[in-house]
């Protein structure tokens, strides 16, 4: 499988990161066999968080069989400085490793909480009078040599993400959303370019959620009767499948995790070992084909 420079981290990821996430809606012999699969494949980068139920636990046996292999990346929505300690305990722990290659500010969609991450006061947020925030908390982990790289995920506002890059020096990789959907809308709330174009300007690698994201799931579709286990609606056949990974990766994503549900992955992998370049014609067909899709990421700006 193909690999790319994470920025400046000195890692070659994959072109295909594997989103752990997906482990936890299966049981304990077939997440081994998921990952194993991955890992024979040529998955070298592996996202995993706190918030995924029990997929750091299901990750664990196979991601120790593996270690040397695996570039682990994982998160924390903690935004104070000993609520970010705490969940670093807790994800080494429970991944059973001594030191994350990755580890990420997951989740940031308001500015208070960038604020707050960097140590400004939040009444709401804080704990005690004055809360160095999760940056320090952080800072201090790289120097114990519990993390090696610091990054941030976010699921929308382009703005926002672009303000942490300036912001933030630390910041090594950004996790952001990026599809064809969202490259034929316009306005502000969908310029996702503009962050790619910041974060490759900065050296920073980047990251590409809801890559095979098609749009909302209907509101009168009850979740328990959603096909898949996905924040959204995915695109599911081969084709779309192939269309999508493409689309992103042609414009210079690092790399980009799989859906989250466990029936996808076997797809997703095939079309990440068999990548090619897409044209710009194909690119352009895809963003007229989609020009009165609604979008899959929600607007978002503060």
């Amino acid at each position: 499988m193909e690999t790319r420079p994470l920025g400046e981290t000195g890692h070659d990821s994959s072109v295909l990161t594997f989103g752990s996430v997906a482990l936890n809606f299966i049981d304990q012999e077939a997440a081994d066999e998921m990952v194993e699969d991955a890992v024979q494949a040529g998955v070298n980068h592996f996202d995993v968080a706190p918030t995924y139920g029990d997929a750091e636990l299901k990750l664990a046996p196979k991601l120790d069989e593996h270690r040397d292999e695996i570039f682990l990346g994982c998160k924390t929505q903690e935004r104070t400085y000993y609520g970010a300690w705490g969940e670093l305990q807790k994800s080494l722990d429970r991944l059973g490793v001594d030191k994350i290659d990755l580890y990420q500010f997951h989740a940031v969609t308001e500015y208070r909480e960038l604020r707050a991450i960097q140590g400004e006061y939040d009444p709401e947020l804080a704990q005690g009078d004055h809360d160095p925030g999760a940056l320090q908390a952080f800072i201090e982990a790289k120097e114990e040599g519990l993390i090696d790289h610091i990054g941030l995920t976010s699921h929308g506002d382009p703005s926002l993400i672009r303000q942490a890059i300036h912001d933030v020096d630390e910041l090594e990789t950004v996790m952001f959303p990026f599809n064809y959907i969202l490259e034929a809308k316009e306005g502000p709330e969908y310029d996702y370019r503009s962050v790619l174009e910041l974060a490759e300007e900065e050296g920073l690698g980047t990251l590409c959620i809801k890559g095979f994201a098609k749009g909302p799931w209907p509101d009168d579709l009850p979740e328990d009767e959603r096909p898949y286990n996905t924040w959204y609606e995915p695109y599911d056949t081969e084709e779309e499948i192939v269309e999508c990974l493409r689309f992103a990766l042609s414009h210079g994503m690092t790399s980009i995790p799989n859906a989250g549900d466990p029936d996808l992955v076997p797809t997703i992998l095939e079309a990440a070992e068999n990548y090619e370049p897409m044209s710009e014609a194909e690119q352009a067909e895809l963003r007229e084909r989609a020009s009165d899709a609604e979008s899959p990421v929600p607007a978002r700006l503060d």
